[in-house]
């Protein structure tokens, strides 16, 4: 029997599959009864997942990352679709295959990283094209920048989908410095590399995509300033020191990347090469999950359903014909 993709789902559907768990919560109701939520995912998207009337066993029983055969049924709550499980079983993962439940980029690699060496290979600086060269040498970093996610659920949400954003958001820079000569346009392709390069990690994505205790305790910012710190500190022993000015520019631009604190920024952009990284960063996001949230949104109509993050629905009906795919 084939395998139903999560972004095949319709309400109402009587479920018996596989499908990959992560982050499981044994929670209380209302009356007090347990319940577990937890999310179900497989390469086509993650949908919420509740199982009433459960015990503290079967929780324990659950892995936190791993495969689950599970019987239930799928239906809409407060306009998102989600599914109502009746029983559950743990599934060996030798028994399945890992390319139906990973999602990752469909672009290719290796030409995206050829791609991003070109690209910062322009940058003129010395002391900025010395800190990016430790971290390209980096091999065993680079490989993991090649492989991790972007995020965990927003945007590029996806094997190889940091290495896609920052492929992007470096491409659109070079779009953009012609119309702005004022920029520092090293600063701004460093910061783009680095911004999120801790994301590496913050996440683990070795079965699903879930965050790492120090990526829960820590957050891909620090744990990214961290590592510039200590690339900087090598090059200094190097006797190739990066100047403080260019180095605290450069942390700036990635303590302020998401713009405001109450999107996880530590500061506020102050510099024009700051705004320039954080509007980049959240043209792409955005991008990346309008459309995936239009291609992948269950039901019919021109509207999906209610996007908490967006704070709207999305309109996804084409209007010109010649786009129509």
């Amino acid at each position: 029997m084939p395998h139903l993709f999560i972004k095949d789902i319709q309400p109402g559907q009587q479920i018996n599959d596989i499908y990959l768990v992560t982050q499981p919560i044994l929670r209380n109701t209302a009356r007090g009864d347990l319940y577990i939520a937890m999310f179900l995912s497989d390469k086509t998207g993650k949908i919420n997942c509740r199982m009433w009337q459960a015990t503290e066993q079967l929780y324990q029983q659950i892995p936190s990352e791993g495969y689950i055969q599970i019987r239930g049924k799928s239906e809409l709550y407060q306009g998102a679709l989600q599914i109502v499980i009746n029983d559950l079983q743990v599934v060996d993962s030798s028994k399945i295959n890992p390319a139906d439940y990973m999602p990752r980029t469909d672009k290719d690699i290796a030409t995206m990283y050829r791609d991003m060496l070109e690209i910062l290979a322009s940058i003129e600086n010395e002391s900025l094209r010395n800190l990016v060269s430790v971290f390209v040498k980096d091999t065993d970093l680079m490989k993991q920048f090649c492989t991790a996610p972007a995020a965990m659920q927003m945007h590029h949400n996806y094997l190889g989908g940091l290495l896609e954003h920052t492929v992007n958001m470096l491409k659109a820079a070079q779009v953009l410095f012609p119309l702005y000569p004022k920029i520092q346009r090293d600063l701004v392709l460093a910061a783009v590399f680095l911004h999120d390069i801790a994301k590496t990690q913050e996440l683990s994505y070795n079965v699903g995509i879930s965050y790492t205790d120090q990526g829960q305790l820590l957050g891909h910012i620090i744990q990214g300033c961290q590592l510039i710190a200590q690339k900087a500190d090598q090059l200094a022993k190097q006797a190739k020191p990066v100047p403080q000015e260019i180095l605290d520019n450069l942390l700036h631009i990635v303590i302020s990347h998401h713009g405001l604190p109450e999107f996880g920024a530590a500061k506020v952009p102050a510099t024009p090469e700051a705004f320039m990284v954080h509007y980049i960063d959240n043209l792409d996001a955005k991008m990346n999950q309008t459309t995936a949230l239009i291609e992948n949104d269950p039901g019919e109509g021109n509207w999906t359903s209610y996007q908490k993050s967006l704070e709207t629905k999305l309109y996804r009906n084409r209007v010109l014909e010649s786009d129509k795919a």
